[in-house]
């Protein structure tokens, strides 16, 4: 189909066998009201179900099921890349396969896009099905990312969002491996726009974002658009030491001006231990940003995809070769009708 397709919609899918079949057929019955051409592109992310045979079944009887197969899981962030690469559309639009936001709203999405908007994201306003702890937790991530970034990422946003080609283009010339889209999304510009929703609960299965990826989430974030961590132990770091200065002065002056005897070393363990303490953090912090030094100087590919079902010949390119593609072409092929 080529560039012939209007609309790609990109879903990400990790062990999502319980969901899929009604996720299909959800977006199906929200697609066909546009009366435009679409694409849904389904990538598997390593599930050890049966959901990517699930989506061939589906793809056998419905050419405008894609498949990306994964080697092995990537995270969910490499997927939604992995899936705007493949994608053909003139705008894309990034939804997860849990139903949690609703397929409905994609039309909406579009309508705004005919409108002049080269995005248009979910703002989420009611996340139904959530913990307390998942909701805390959740906001203050966000408030703290917007207060210690330069980029403007909108609160109570995920990745599920319409872009423009040119967005997509734009944003897939990003090769970091420390991916956060939403906040790449926002880097970019481009003009957007809000709207809001309800989130519901997931349709099936379980959350797939526990909460140790949560943090690694929250540490991709932080540290691919901030360097205020490291300006933070720098500050913190002569702090720690106008203060160990400050105490060897009043010792020093105990010793040879008083006849204080300093009883025990309670109060000089406790300090030695929190500097200390402080110290081995200031170095952790220091640590994430190398090892992601590490990581994007090996250059490896962002992904390795097993095997791809309904997309074309011409399509099926490796992750090097789309990168340097997009680099002989320019960003923003199509233009709005």
């Amino acid at each position: 189909m080529g560039r012939a397709v209007f609309l790609s919609v990109v879903v990400p899918m990790y062990n999502e066998e319980e969901v899929i079949e009604t996720t299909y057929r959800r977006m199906t019955q929200a697609l066909e009201n546009l009366g435009e051409t679409y694409e849904l592109v389904f990538v598997n992310d390593g599930s050890r179900d049966r959901t990517a045979n699930i989506v061939r079944d589906l793809g056998k009887s419905d050419d405008r099921v894609k498949l990306v197969d994964f080697s092995r899981n990537f995270g969910h962030q490499i997927a939604v890349t992995a899936g705007m690469d493949y994608a053909s559309g003139r705008v894309v639009v990034l939804i997860d396969a849990d139903l949690q936001d609703p397929p409905e709203l994609i039309p909406d999405m579009v309508a705004l896009w005919r409108q002049g908007y080269d995005v248009v994201y979910g703002k989420r306003t009611v996340r139904k099905g959530e913990s307390w702890f998942k909701k805390t937790t959740a906001s203050l991530f966000y408030r703290t990312l917007h207060a210690m970034t330069s980029v403007s990422i909108p609160l109570d946003t995920g990745d599920f969002r319409l872009m423009d080609r040119k967005v997509c283009d734009a944003i897939g010339s990003m090769r970091e491996r420390s991916r956060f889209i939403r906040g790449m999304v926002s880097w970019a510009g481009f003009r957007q726009t809000a709207l809001e929703y309800v989130r519901e609960e997931r349709f099936a299965g379980e959350t797939k974002y526990p909460l140790r990826k949560m943090i690694r989430l929250s540490l991709d974030a932080i540290t691919s658009f901030s360097t205020k961590p490291l300006k933070f132990a720098g500050i913190l770091g002569f702090v720690m030491s106008a203060a160990g200065f400050v105490y060897l002065i009043v010792v020093l002056c105990q010793r040879i001006f008083t006849d204080t005897t300093i009883q025990g070393w309670t109060s000089t363990i406790v300090i030695s231990l929190l500097f200390h303490g402080i110290t081995l953090s200031l170095l952790g912090v220091l640590g994430e940003y190398i090892g992601r030094t590490y990581e994007e100087a090996k250059r490896r590919p962002l992904y390795l995809v097993a095997d791809t079902f309904n997309l074309e010949r011409g399509e099926e390119e490796s992750d090097s070769g789309r990168e340097r593609r997009r680099e002989e072409e320019p960003v923003g092929r199509g233009m709005r009708d």
